[in-house]
């Protein structure tokens, strides 16, 4: 017989990570302040008996401790906390308040997460926690045009232009730390832990159309990111290890000082090189971009003098943007290993047509907040 938490607590340590047992012990505070946990983490939960991991939707792990799905109780909106210990990421708060803070939240141009609350953990004056929006990662569902990844590349681009803009390397922006807010498109609900399967686990995930219903991309994770002062800039810092470690001035047996600000250029450019150009071990080159490979080229060029600023990047791609016709941003997006039979390629020109005669932009972009 499967114990209930509530009847064995060793149970509880048996079944739940450290870092779900921290959340599991803020639980009464975090619904005082107005938000619950789901249920994997009430009192008198029950785990599966299967032995099938995942087996159902609160079964499901916390990918990482400091962070933890919840549900706001004044609306039953979920949303993402993240635990924030300021020793080890000193500026993370601030920055990422800072950028939700007016006017930097109502400009366009700003991709940085949104920060709803900041909550001091009680006795734990290091500690606090960011409640910001549930985002998934951008590569799901799949680009179906070139038009909509071009709206990623836009407003990827601008939005860490918009940081480099106000003196904020972000130093860790690889393919995970960047996101997308996938209400528009979505139908149901999704579990926040497993955005491809519905909340209750009844069935996968239906989305609608990217063209349809432009969606917002957000950069997201701050903890290494550190604010300059104008003057302190082009800067030096000793080289922080960031997801991506093919960064060029991390490959030094000595690692020497770097500026951050094209370690960014780099990251960007790097991600959009192995998720669409040239592919990686892990993802399959996609069709159709061969526009961005002189651009791509030079940002993730090996010496970080000759990368362009990320104001260079957003003037270049407006200029490749500019030459690409209607055709070309409404054509598929495809994938070396896809099938190009005519029974892929009617269906994709039907759909693109019917977006035509709705008047749809080839290139759909969020209206502004």
């Amino acid at each position: 017989m499967t114990l209930a938490v509530k009847d064995d607590p060793r149970t509880l340590r048996k079944t739940l990570t450290d870092g779900e047992m921290v959340w599991v012990g803020l639980r009464e505070w975090l619904k005082e302040r107005g938000y619950v946990l789901r249920t994997k983490y009430q009192e008198g939960w029950v785990p599966s008996t299967k032995k099938r991991p995942f087996f159902r939707e609160e079964d499901l792990l916390s990918m990482w401790a400091c962070v933890m799905d919840t549900t706001r109780i004044q609306d039953g909106a979920s949303v993402m906390m993240k635990l924030v210990d300021e020793k080890e990421h000193p500026f993370e708060v601030e920055i990422a308040t800072w950028f939700s803070a007016e006017p930097q939240r109502s400009d366009p141009q700003n991709h940085c997460i949104p920060v709803y609350e900041v909550l001091q953990v009680p006795d734990k004056p290091n500690k606090q926690i960011l409640v910001m929006p549930v985002l998934t990662p951008y590569t799901k569902p799949r680009f179906d045009t070139v038009g909509e990844a071009v709206s990623f590349f836009r407003q990827i681009f601008e939005g860490m232009e918009y940081m480099h803009t106000q003196n904020v390397a972000h130093r860790d922006c690889m393919s995970m730390n960047i996101m997308m807010d996938s209400s528009p498109i979505v139908i149901a609900p999704f579990h926040p832990m497993e955005p491809r399967k519905k909340c209750d686990f009844t069935g996968r995930t239906i989305y609608l159309s990217r063209t349809q219903h432009p969606v917002k991309y957000y950069i997201i994770d701050f903890g290494v990111s550190v604010k300059y002062k104008p003057e302190d800039r082009p800067a030096l810092e000793p080289v922080v290890f960031g997801g991506d470690r093919t960064v060029p001035e991390f490959q030094a047996d000595v690692l020497p000082k770097c500026d951050p600000f094209p370690v960014d250029v780099y990251y960007i450019g790097n991600l959009i090189r192995e998720e669409f150009t040239e592919g990686s071990p892990y993802v399959s080159r996609k069709r159709g971009f061969e526009s961005m490979e002189p651009l791509v080229a030079d940002m993730v060029n090996t010496n970080p003098r000759l990368r362009p600023t990320m104001d260079e990047v957003v003037e270049r791609f407006e200029g490749i943007v500019h030459n690409l016709s209607s055709w070309k941003l409404r054509s598929r997006v495809a994938k070396d290993k896809d099938s190009f039979g005519i029974a892929y390629i009617i269906p994709h020109w039907i759909r693109r047509l019917q977006l035509v005669v709705g008047r749809y932009s080839p290139i759909p972009m969020p209206a502004p907040m």
